[in-house]
């Protein structure tokens, strides 16, 4: 864990005005600035900086940032726990604390082949401790992944819903935990995940992070493994690629290299590379810098580092071959979603 540390601090060091990182420099899902020291402490059995941290984004309201942090301690806790438990038994009633180990029993519950049946059960407890968390949105998004996966019925889904957005009308997680129930709902719920995309996206502040929500609605349908999934794809083509431009949009907002917008460049990459838009993709992948997250490149491979780094590797030569004798097929340079 300090390696990686100092392997990020490094990197970063090393791309301030960043060309595409070497593959020994890449990071997979490395902790920004403000998570790496907790995680350091936790691997050593100290839950301080832990609290500490998530204690500070519930004060300053920072939820994006708390609902990236619960995820990646609740992660860590699945493996290495001891810190997780002192912190409970210090303070059992630390909001903070109750935040990372209910994100915790869902993650280890969400792999079991009984998972509907667990999180069913889990659903009373989450909400509970989500009721008593004041303003916070965040535990609301833990009450909704669990909700979604106890396939919990539209009404009871709708009122967990009503009470994330109450409290923040333009919170990511909670956005996209919703998208997922919609796609779930039905196999040809497309347009009505671009449809609910793509009002939130519009609705919200211009440097907020639900805008990229239509990508998500994006690889959600192009990801989709049904005949009504590949003809979504053809009939909401123009729709995919306005999802694309806006996020490419956002992603300018940011400084190249920037773990924050690391994920949302990686997605980016995968879906402009699906839509056949590789030399856009390309420049994705460069911004990225070394920071690789998991996701999306975990969807059919063990090894996302990897896969990362051969799609990187194809995308930059196809750049490099391509002629304006033989260029992109598609309108505009881009190909159709239907060729891949």
């Amino acid at each position: 864990m300090l390696r990686a540390f100092l392997r990020t601090t490094a990197a970063r060091a090393r791309t301030r005005t960043p060309r595409s990182a070497p593959d020994d420099d890449v990071l997979l899902d490395a902790p920004d600035d403000r998570l790496a020291p907790a995680l350091v402490a936790a691997a050593s059995g100290d839950h301080a900086p832990a609290a500490g941290l998530l204690s500070t984004t519930r004060e300053h309201a920072e939820w994006e940032h708390r609902d990236r942090y619960a995820t990646r301690l609740a992660a860590f806790a699945r493996s290495r726990a001891e810190w997780l438990d002192a912190w409970r038994a210090a303070a059992p009633d630390d909001p903070d604390a109750l935040l990372v180990a209910a994100r915790l029993a869902v993650h280890r519950r969400w792999d079991s082949p009984a998972r509907a049946e667990l999180l069913r059960q889990l659903v009373p407890a989450v909400v509970t401790a989500a009721e008593s968390s004041g303003p916070d949105p965040v535990p609301w998004r833990t009450a909704l992944d669990a909700a979604r996966g106890a396939r919990a019925g539209h009404a009871e889904f709708e009122w967990l819903w009503a009470q994330a957005v109450r409290r923040s009308p333009h919170h990511y997680g909670c956005h996209v935990a919703a998208l997922e129930y919609l796609a779930a709902s039905s196999p040809d719920a497309h347009g009505e995940c671009l449809d609910f995309a793509e009002t939130a996206a519009q609705d919200a502040p211009e440097d907020a992070l639900v805008r990229a929500l239509p990508l998500r609605a994006a690889f959600t349908c192009l990801n989709a493994a049904s005949r009504p999934a590949a003809t979504a794809v053809r009939t909401h083509c123009r729709r995919l690629d306005a999802a694309a431009d806006r996020a490419i949009a956002l992603s300018a907002a940011h400084p190249a290299a920037d773990p924050w917008a690391a994920e949302l460049r990686n997605l980016l990459a995968y879906v402009l590379l699906r839509l056949g838009r590789r030399q856009d993709a390309a420049e994705q992948l460069r911004l990225t810098g070394p920071y690789v997250t998991s996701f999306p490149w975990d969807r059919d491979t063990d090894d996302p580092l990897g896969r990362f780094l051969q799609v990187r590797a194809d995308a930059r030569a196809e750049v490099r071959t391509a002629t304006p004798e033989h260029p992109p097929r598609g309108r505009g340079g881009r190909a159709t979603p239907g060729d891949h």
